[in-house]
């Protein structure tokens, strides 16, 4: 169907549309107007992504001026073929309606050389980082001038093919998934990794990992070229505060200092031999380096396989500091450095400090100073150009080193240093490790922000929305939550609080022992199970705790009377172990059988996986998802946001579990035909506090009277709802409801109930 939005002709490549989808439209084309940032929360399974693309594509096509690209972000690698299958559709549909195409649009999915390389001697290795190094030791530059002189050295056919022919003739217009890519690159003998690279400075629409925007490492590579008229989507981002974090956090082992030794020794006797054979190379490197990093940086793409991850460019003009430019000066200087975080570690007590005090020990203890130190993450890259090492990987721990010295020394705020001589885990084994943690998600984000005109983020769970603003540190011009419009009450969220001896139920610290408590959740889970048909999908707040629970259910039979009507999976840590209980409990469901899988909040199930229509019946959420609070890095990221954003700790954490709980809840309702029981068992949730940080779509179907259950009355509640959904419901009963038809949407009183939610949200 064809749509106005506020003055833009918009193609829908669907016959209905749900009223949501209009709103979230008219949303987004005002964000885009203004030229501003938003956070939009849309319910999951009501089709976000369509909607997105439809309008941003418009955009693209009849205001070129105004918007140049889309850059889409995306977590996983099934959520970018999703969002490109999407898209294709999408394209499809303008061919079917005939709209002539004065600029065709090219649009390309990017994900790392593990998931596009086509070199059967490069991609049959497991790890992503022993594939970046094989790939690195056949097309570094230095190994193809070396194959000029001398044929027997391997390069890489598909790059020299790629470099040879492939700039030339640019990727023709169209949708390419991470698969089409590498048919492509087959097809013309050319390597899929590099053509993609290559295509995305000219992209209309490119799909890619967060990382690619957010890890500054990876940012400079990829993402340095794009156009400030460019809008940046970051698709289910609830938890994108903690991904600016991670990208902007090392952690050093005792191990890894060890591996370092070693790498400094290799790079020794590497200098010594380069001394002998060719000095003129180290020479020519050095007065690079005198005129500054910026020179330095001559290395080709194939070479800067790892950016600087902070450096501004104005350090980029100055020169190198005296004493690390001379290369064996500089390996005794690391080397220097490497001593004296090993004798940080032999420490036998917590240690807590911010970088300036770090970087004042350190001169005081080995006299390294903080300029030179700003530049090692550079000049050590350099150093490993120069020497032309075949493996990259082997140096991946003196590259961590040597990134942490430079953002140690380029931030004064918003980090924090923490030497612990052991593990939360594990208090009782030595195990030394100095964490370099970010505490402020917005120094990985804030150049996105600055940098495009338009950044969006969206997902199903952002509630309260105003929270991301303040942790993100940005001003948006738009922020809206949606409901869900439904013709029949397809989700049924309760809250049960007492088990049916009225013994209150709660995950609470002090009472995670009590009998009685986890007596309660083994009958809730059983009674449900003998209600619910297919599956049901239980998630508790830690392993230990689910462990503690289901070994405890064992000895009261509890498990017995559960499997008499369901099979049960457990998610185990184990990624290969889960996904094979994934499986099993897929086929449980499929033949009719039934089953339970219990896994964890924060876990691989809750995050990435649905659970549509017979695959999650009933979600239930024992206890609330707090993220363990004696942790000290955490400790330290709540006093920050007080004393920056003046955000109160029980705020946060509230905050943080209830995006996780209601991101667990999701994964019950995948679309409007879907129908299921979300069950929150802990009274805690009952309060104003919690209630009041769930999404709008789920709050506003929990119903006062569905707050203060007790586990028989959500069985009599959940029996009902299961009665009724079984009815037959058939399109015609959605439309003119959640289902619009163009002559529906466009009639005057949709609008105006179009127009009054828009001034709720």
């Amino acid at each position: 169907m064809k749509l106005d939005i506020d003055g833009l002709a918009v193609h829908f490549p669907y016959d209905y549309i749900y009223p949501e989808q209009y709103s979230y439209m008219l949303e987004l084309k005002r964000t885009l107007d203004a030229k501003g940032h938003g956070v939009l929360e849309m319910p999951s399974g009501t089709g976000k992504t369509i909607s997105l693309l439809s309008l941003i594509v418009a955009y693209l096509k009849q205001k070129p001026g105004d918007l140049t690209k889309l850059i889409y972000c995306s977590r996983t690698v099934p959520e970018i073929e999703k969002c490109v299958e999407e898209l294709r559709r999408l394209l499809q549909y303008y061919e079917k309606e005939g709209v002539l195409d004065r600029q065709p649009l090219l649009a390309l999915a990017l994900s790392s050389r593990k998931n596009l390389c086509i070199n059967p001697e490069v991609n049959r290795e497991k790890y992503g980082k022993m594939v970046d190094s094989q790939c690195q030791s056949l097309t570094a530059s230095y190994v193809r001038e070396s194959h000029k002189h001398n044929s027997s050295v391997p390069v890489c056919d598909f790059y020299e093919k790629f470099d040879a022919h492939g700039r030339e003739s640019p990727l023709p217009p169209g949708v390419y998934n991470l698969e089409d890519l590498k048919e492509y690159g087959k097809g013309n003998g050319w390597c899929a990794y590099f053509l993609a690279r290559y295509a995305v400075t000219h992209a209309n629409i490119i799909v890619y990992s967060y990382h690619y925007l957010l890890d500054p490492k990876i940012a400079d590579l990829v993402s340095k070229e794009f156009s400030k008229k460019s809008v940046v989507v970051f698709d289910e981002a609830h938890n994108i505060d903690n991904v600016c974090i991670d990208s902007m956090s090392v952690t050093i082992r005792k191990r890894t200092l060890d591996k370092c030794s070693q790498n400094l020794e290799t790079l020794k006797h590497g200098i010594a031999s380069i001394k002998e054979s060719d000095a003129q190379k180290l020479k020519e490197e050095y007065s690079r380096l005198v005129e500054g990093l910026k020179n330095a940086r001559v290395a080709k793409e194939t070479d800067i396989q790892l950016s600087n991850p902070v450096l501004p460019d104005e350090v980029l003009e100055e020169v190198v500091p005296g004493n690390i430019r001379n290369a064996e000066h500089f390996v005794a200087f690391l080397k220097r450095f490497v001593e004296y975080l090993k004798a940080r570690l032999r420490l036998q007590h917590v240690v807590t400090e911010s970088p300036p005090a770090f970087l004042k020990d350190c001169f005081a203890k080995v006299c390294i100073e903080r300029k030179p130190l700003r530049f090692c993450a550079e000049r050590l890259r350099s150093l490993l150009w120069t020497m032309e090492l075949p493996n990259m990987a082997d140096f991946s721990p003196l590259l961590l080193v040597a990134n942490f010295a430079t953002l140690v020394s380029t931030y004064a705020k918003g980090f924090i240093i923490i030497i612990e001589p052991f593990e939360d885990s594990a208090p009782t084994v030595s195990n030394p490790i100095i964490r370099f943690s970010c505490m402020d998600a917005s120094i990985a984000v804030k150049p996105v922000f600055d940098r495009f005109q338009s950044v969006i983020i969206t997902s199903g769970t952002l509630s309260p929305v105003d929270m991301y603003p303040k942790i993100l540190d940005f001003r948006p011009v738009t922020l809206a939550t949606f409901t869900m419009t439904l013709s029949k009450p397809c989700l049924c969220p309760m809250i049960v609080s007492r088990g049916n001896d009225q013994v209150s139920i709660t995950s609470k610290f002090e009472t995670r022992e009590d009998i009685a408590v986890i007596r309660n959740y083994g009958n809730l889970l059983a009674d449900m199970a003998a209600v619910v048909p297919d599956g049901i999908v239980g998630f508790f707040t830690s392993y230990a705790y689910m462990e503690n629970i289901v070994a405890s259910w064992y000895e009261q039979g509890i498990i017995d009377a559960i499997q008499r009507h369901k099979l049960l999976f457990i998610e185990t840590p184990d990624a290969a172990e889960t996904s094979v209980a994934l499986i099993n409990y897929h086929k449980a469901c499929e033949n009719g059988r039934g089953a339970i899988l219990l896994s964890v909040a924060r876990g691989k199930v809750s995050e990435g996986i649905d659970f549509d229509h017979h695959l999650g019946r009933c979600v239930i959420m024992f206890g609330i998802p707090y993220v363990y609070t004696q942790s000290r890095i955490l400790k330290a990221r709540l006093e920050y946001l007080r004393d920056q954003f003046q955000i109160r700790e029980n705020d946060f954490l509230t905050f943080d579990a209830m995006r996780h709980a209601a991101q667990c809840m999701g994964r019950a309702i995948r679309g409007k035909t879907d129908y299921g029981v979300m069950l929150l068992a802990d009274r805690r949730f009952s309060r104003a506090d919690k209630r009041g940080k769930l999404p709008k779509w789920i709050q506003e179907y929990l119903k006062d009277s569905f707050c203060n259950l007790t586990t028989e009355e959500a069985v009599q509640i959940s029996k009902r709802f299961f009665r009724q959904m079984a009815q037959p419901f058939t399109r015609e009963e959605q439309l003119g409801i959640s289902l619009l038809t163009l002559d529906q949407l466009q009639s005057e009183d949709m609008q105006m109930r179009i127009a009054k939610k828009a001034q709720q949200t």
